[in-house]
């Protein structure tokens, strides 16, 4: 499987600095994300905003979940880097995961550039996520530490893939997605079959814990993609924001909507059960 998916690096893969336009005109009259699925869509809130101030909203929770990305891709290449540390460098699976990483370094010029054509704030995961990033690329190993980057990866993924062939995006957003999209699916492949291969192997209470792990990770990823800062800029205060975002059920099935793909297979493979599933259920991301 490493082997393939060396070749299939080899025949596309894309660097940011080229394949994007960034100089070129961001249309004014086009969303940065369905806008179906930006976290104030239906409330009383959205409605009462001018399509401009719609706009203007989805291209800063689009920023806000750009950053969330790379910050989290950036603790993926530590993360990957420490894992390959151990392997035979010979294996085209030590190779892959260095090709990984590769990959990941451009990901994150891309997100970053984008963040600053779109002229927003680097919202990030927040001062505290950020801080305990440390603690988690120094510790986390095995299956959970696989798992949680398919969440972060998978939902994502299913959000780019609704607006990369959507003529009422930004093409900028559009091309942005589309290369995550087709890089990425290499990414979650490789991913998908170290938790295969892995879960087996662990002993009742290693399981447990890794689903601990799995869950919270998971977690403080999903709650982080939209910074309550971004409501800022239609002049809603951002604990107001939250409160109503969180409240919204279109923003709830938007984000079990996101994660419904890799819940499934994790649930298949035994990363989801046991008493943390109940933190899965509490935080609305499984049914």
């Amino acid at each position: 499987m490493s082997a393939r998916l060396l070749d299939a690096s080899a025949r596309t893969s894309y660097d940011p600095f080229v394949d994007i336009d960034w100089a070129a005109p961001l249309d004014r009259e086009k969303a940065y994300m369905p806008m179906e699925r930006v976290s104030l869509y239906g409330t009383d809130l959205w409605r009462g905003l001018s399509e401009e101030q719609r706009i203007e909203l989805s291209k800063h929770e689009m920023a806000s979940i750009a950053g969330v990305g790379l910050w989290f891709e950036i603790i993926l290449m530590q993360l990957l880097i420490r894992y390959a540390y151990d392997l035979d460098p010979r294996s085209p699976h030590a190779q892959y995961a260095l090709t990984e990483v590769g990959d990941e370094t451009r990901h994150s010029i891309m997100f970053a550039k984008a963040i600053a054509r779109f002229d927003t704030p680097n919202y990030g995961p927040g001062k505290l996520l950020h801080n305990l990033g440390r603690v988690y690329k120094a510790v986390a190993g095995g299956p959970s530490m696989f798992a949680a980057v398919l969440v972060a990866e998978e939902a994502t993924d299913r959000l780019q893939r609704s607006t990369m062939d959507d003529p009422a995006i930004q093409p900028l957003i559009r091309m942005v997605n589309r290369i995550h999209v087709i890089e990425e699916a290499r990414h979650v492949r490789y991913a998908r079959e170290e938790v295969v291969r892995g879960a087996p192997g662990l002993n009742r209470a290693e399981l447990e814990w890794h689903r601990l792990a799995t869950a919270a990770t998971a977690i403080a990823v999903m709650d982080a993609l939209v910074n309550p800062r971004v409501y800022k800029v239609i002049g809603v205060a951002p604990r107001v924001g939250r409160e109503v975002a969180r409240a919204n059920p279109h923003f709830r099935e938007t984000r079990r909507w996101m994660v419904e793909k890799v819940v499934e297979f994790l649930t298949e493979t035994g990363m989801i059960g046991g008493p943390s599933r109940q933190l899965w259920r509490r935080a609305g991301l499984l049914r």
